[in-house]
């Protein structure tokens, strides 16, 4: 059975940073791509960034450029989100997602081209 669960969420005043974990187990493959998703209260599930199956290519979203950063530790199983700058609207819900594929081709920000989601973990960012 596959698990996704995320950590790291909390209360961060604006300015401030947060950095984010997730670990996945029950994998039959480890060479898969990986993501983060967030949904603010009221608005749709964004992609926020997806990682290829060795960290070697990395994709970001517009709102997030610049102030957070996305690695991986496929020794431990491990994703991580480093962000920095928070600001109000950074707040939500943070899923990590698994690709079905190695790679962050096509439409990458699809939610359909992710087969394991976590519950999600609330950052919430204080004016």
């Amino acid at each position: 059975q596959v698990q996704v669960v995320e950590s790291g969420g909390g209360l961060v005043p604006a300015g401030g940073s947060l950095r984010l974990s997730c670990t996945t187990s029950g994998l039959t493959y480890s060479d898969l791509a990986k993501a983060w998703f967030r949904q603010a209260p009221g608005k749709e599930r964004e992609v926020i960034s997806c990682i290829n199956w060795s960290g070697s290519r990395i994709l970001y979203g517009d709102s997030v450029k610049g102030r957070f950063t996305v690695s991986r530790d496929n020794d431990k199983n491990a994703l991580y989100l480093q962000m920095n700058d928070l600001k109000p609207e950074d707040t939500a819900i943070y899923y990590c997602a698994v690709n079905r594929y190695s790679d962050c081709s096509g439409d990458w920000s699809a939610e359909s081209r992710y087969r394991y989601w976590g519950q999600g973990t609330q950052v919430t960012v204080s004016s």
